[in-house]
């Protein structure tokens, strides 16, 4: 691990001058983010309906903004960025693909229980 925290986010666009201003920082940029979500869902814009890999396109919205304010939580205040890159790897990688796996079975199973009390009984091979 290394000695000093590197102070800056956005791959060194923003820097600050100190721990303290690099935490305001980066809590500034989560509200940000979850502030965006919170309009968004109550105000359900119309073009957010429209299907994109068999979800709404607001749900992915809900999905990438969710995923971006893990990896910077992740990467910030946990300090991933001083370690060594093989731990990142390990840690982001298996993350990434935990996510996915978990995003692939929800919507897998969602739209067979939709289908289900939809139209009924309905058998899938797989």
């Amino acid at each position: 691990m290394a000695d000093a925290h590197k102070l800056e986010i956005f791959r060194g666009l923003v820097k600050f001058k100190s721990n303290t201003q690099k935490i305001w920082g980066v809590l500034i940029l989560l509200s940000i983010i979850t502030a965006v979500e919170v309009v968004l869902g109550i105000y359900k814009p119309a073009w957010g309906a429209s299907m994109v890999l068999g979800m709404k396109l607001l749900n992915w919205i809900f999905i990438i903004l969710t995923i971006v304010k893990a990896y910077y939580i992740t990467w910030d205040f946990m300090h991933m960025r001083d370690e060594l890159p093989g731990l990142r790897r390990a840690v982001v990688w298996t993350a990434i693909f935990l996510i996915c796996y978990l995003v692939f079975i929800l919507l897998q199973e969602g739209g067979y229980v939709f289908d289900v009390y939809d139209r009924g009984f309905i058998k899938r091979d797989f």
